[in-house]
Parts: C-alpha cells; sequence; structure tokens
C-alpha cells in the first residue's frame, strides 16, 4: 500500500463482538487507513444473551477507540443470531455517500451481509470477505454451487486460519485473492491477567469449588448442542472410573477435576449428569469478560468437544494465551492451526470420548505436562495476533484498491 494514500475502509458487522472491538482499536491506529465500522444493530441484554442462557451486557468498552455508525435495522425481530435479524437496505444510500474504498463482510451470515455486497457491486466498491465457512462438515452439491457462484463476487478473501483457506480453495478462489487474516484475540491482554493471577491460583480454585489437589479441566461456552458439554462430562465419567478423586489436602495421586463456565439450554442436563455420577466437577455458569481471566488461572487443561459448527473457537485462543494446552475436535475450525499434537495439545475425533478421556489421563498421570505444553501454546499463539491479523487486512486494502484503480482506469 502507498503509505502517502489514506484508504477509506468500512467494516460492516451485526453487532459490536468482544473479540472484535481490540482488532478495530488497533486498525485505526494505522496511519494509511481510515476506519469506519457500520453495526446493523446494538442490542440489549435479552438479545445479546440469546444463546448464553442468560441475558447480559459485556462488561469490556465495545464502542470505545475507534469510529463507528449504526444503520437502521428494519427487520420484524431483530437479531443477531437469525439470517433475517438483521435487515438495513439503507446500506446502500451509505455508502453512496461515503465512497469508500474498499469494504469488508462478515460472510454472508445475516442479510446485512448480501446487502453490503449487493451495495458494492452496484456502487464498483471492491467488498472483501472475512468469513468462517470451511469443509469440515458435509454439504450438498448445490450449497457448493452456491458458494461458488456467491464467491465470485467478491475482490478479496481473507482467511480466518487453513481450514477456511481451504474452503475458499475449493470453490475456486485464486491463491493471488486470498489474504491471511487469523482469527484471533488479544493475547496479551489474557497473557498478563494469567500472570497477574498466579499467586491467587488457590484462592481462585477456593472460590470457584474447585479442589487444590487435582488437574482441573476447563471447559468455557455456551452450553448447547454444537460444543457438546455432555462429551466432556461422559469422558470424566469414564475417566473417574479408574481414577477416582483424592479427599482434599491428601498425598494422594493428583486426580481430574471438571470446571464448567458457561450458560444455555443444556445447563439442567449437565448438572443432572454431574449430580448423578456423583461426578468430580462443578457448574460456574456464565461469566463476563472481567471473570474469565479468574476462569483460566484456575484451570490447567482447556476441553474444546464441538461439533463442525464450532468454525474456529476462539476460546481456544483465549486459553492458550493464558498459558494452557487445549484438547480439541478435529471438527473444530481451529484444531488444525493451533493444535500441534503432543505439544500444545490433543485432537480427537468428533464424539469419541473414550480418545478424549485418554487424552484427559495423560495429563492426569502426568503432573507436569501441562504446565510444558502450555508454554508452548502460549509461544505458538503469537502467530494468532492482533497485530499479524492488522497486517493481513492493510495488505488486503492495498491490493484491493490498487487493483480496483487499474480496473477503472482500463474501463475508462
Amino acid at each position: 500500500m502507498n503509505d502517502n494514500k489514506l484508504c477509506k475502509l468500512v467494516v460492516v458487522e451485526t453487532h459490536p463482538i468482544q473479540y472484535k472491538a481490540p482488532l478495530f482499536r488497533l486498525l485505526t491506529e494505522r496511519p494509511e487507513i481510515d476506519l469506519t465500522v457500520l453495526y446493523a444493530m446494538l442490542p440489549d441484554a435479552a438479545a445479546q444473551g440469546a444463546g448464553f442462557g442468560v441475558a447480559f451486557e459485556w462488561d469490556v468498552p465495545l464502542l470505545k477507540g475507534y469510529r463507528y455508525e449504526v444503520l437502521e435495522n428494519r427487520a420484524q425481530v431483530p437479531s443477531v443470531t437469525t439470517f433475517s435479524g438483521c435487515d438495513t437496505p439503507g446500506i446502500y444510500d451509505w455508502l453512496k455517500r461515503a465512497r469508500p474504498d474498499v469494504v469488508m463482510v462478515n460472510g454472508w451470515v445475516t442479510k446485512t451481509c448480501l446487502q453490503a455486497l449487493w451495495a458494492c457491486r452496484r456502487l464498483r466498491i471492491p467488498c472483501m470477505v472475512r468469513g468462517e465457512a470451511n469443509l469440515l462438515r458435509p454439504r450438498a452439491w448445490w450449497k457448493h454451487l452456491g458458494h461458488r457462484l456467491l464467491l465470485k463476487q467478491y475482490a478479496a478473501y481473507l482467511p480466518i486460519g487453513s481450514a477456511n483457506s481451504s474452503f475458499y480453495r475449493f470453490h475456486g478462489c485464486p491463491d493471488t485473492r486470498l489474504f491471511p487474516v487469523p482469527y484471533c484475540v488479544d493475547n496479551e491482554k489474557f497473557s498478563v491477567a494469567a500472570t497477574d493471577r498466579t499467586e491467587q491460583r488457590a484462592a481462585l480454585r477456593k472460590f470457584f469449588g474447585l479442589p487444590v489437589n487435582a488437574v482441573v479441566f476447563l471447559f468455557c461456552g455456551k452450553l448447547i448442542p454444537k460444543k457438546r458439554p455432555m462429551d466432556a462430562i461422559r469422558a470424566l465419567q469414564k475417566l473417574s472410573a479408574f481414577q477416582p478423586p483424592c479427599p482434599e489436602g491428601s498425598r494422594g495421586s493428583i486426580s481430574p477435576f471438571l470446571f464448567m463456565v458457561g450458560d444455555g439450554p443444556l445447563m439442567e442436563e449437565c448438572k443432572r449428569a454431574i449430580a448423578t455420577g456423583k461426578l468430580p466437577a462443578v457448574c460456574a455458569g456464565f461469566l463476563n469478560q472481567g471473570q474469565i481471566a479468574d476462569a483460566y488461572a484456575a484451570a490447567d487443561v482447556f476441553v474444546l468437544p464441538s461439533d463442525a459448527g464450532e468454525t474456529w473457537g476462539l476460546v481456544v485462543n483465549e486459553a492458550m494465551a493464558a498459558g494452557h494446552p487445549a484438547i480439541v475436535s478435529r471438527a473444530v475450525g481451529c484444531c488444525e492451526d493451533l493444535i500441534v499434537e503432543g505439544e500444545t495439545g490433543y485432537a480427537f475425533d468428533l464424539g469419541d470420548v473414550d480418545a478424549l478421556a485418554g487424552h484427559m489421563k495423560r495429563f492426569v498421570d502426568e503432573p507436569n505436562l501441562a504446565r510444558e505444553q502450555g508454554e508452548k501454546a502460549a509461544q505458538h499463539i503469537e502467530k494468532f495476533s492482533l497485530e499479524v491479523a492488522v497486517e493481513g487486512i492493510v495488505e488486503a486494502v492495498g491490493e484491493t484498491t490498487e487493483d480496483a484503480e487499474d480496473a477503472e482506469k482500463g474501463r475508462g
């Protein structure tokens, strides 16, 4: 990109997201980028809590440090979780007035995303896509055809990881138009928080009802079907069958304990299974961003058994930034990128509870393994940082705007 030229970038989002606000703030600091974020809606506590099982508002600033505007959402039932929940036909007039150099959209998850693409095509504004789709779950042939036709409409593709890159290549997107922009969190925030809480670890375990003498496996996320929380509980049950918990304060071998953070429609089923099986586990419910660092500080190993509906799994980024290895289903989008087998954690086939239990047992049998792999995980996750993502966006903006200018000259 020409450092002397200021490129006007518009990012279209459904609503403010805790993971993306730091990225927008960092992008705003780039002297060659003039950023505006367009939101389809600002959800209230009830809408924000859809799927979480509890109404809430994030306790971290999501709208500070960058310029944003909110479009008029004409959806009959405004929602951030349904395709029709974000309907903003006014985006055409907004883009026509603003005339940005390039627009970036978050896939095609809502009507707003497609309205933005349609407006860009009419106005001859290049539109880049940073979605989450992958090939980890089977699709009908006609869906692949639809994706292939849709993807031809974008000027550039910003893969969040390897599985997402494979999706674009499968549908004929040229490598020259792929600009990696990895999914990431504020690594430094989670790393510093974990370090600051090192001396509080025993107190935090007591607060959450976790035994001091245990390997604590953390499941963190919505208690919904796609995240398969019951797989973690069933694996614990198998593990506990031959690894009975040690009495608190005893000198016996280390025992496993499952720490479940989150809420949702499967909460009661999880609680019943734990109570019925008398399992060494606790459900802490929903924790906001201001408390989640405490959960990571109290844990040893992260567990994510999700199906392919988990198109990435940013909680794995958080856990690794906090210095923890992870055990992740191979159906999860981030698995190929974040799990280096035997170094940053372990992978297992979707639904293979025996394999999950076997990986958990490794950490119980080798008390130092979680710390050793956690150190490697913290190093590995540095490749998936806000800084790397910003560089990818800046490169994509530069290449895309130059191509658009060349095309315009050709038409002239």
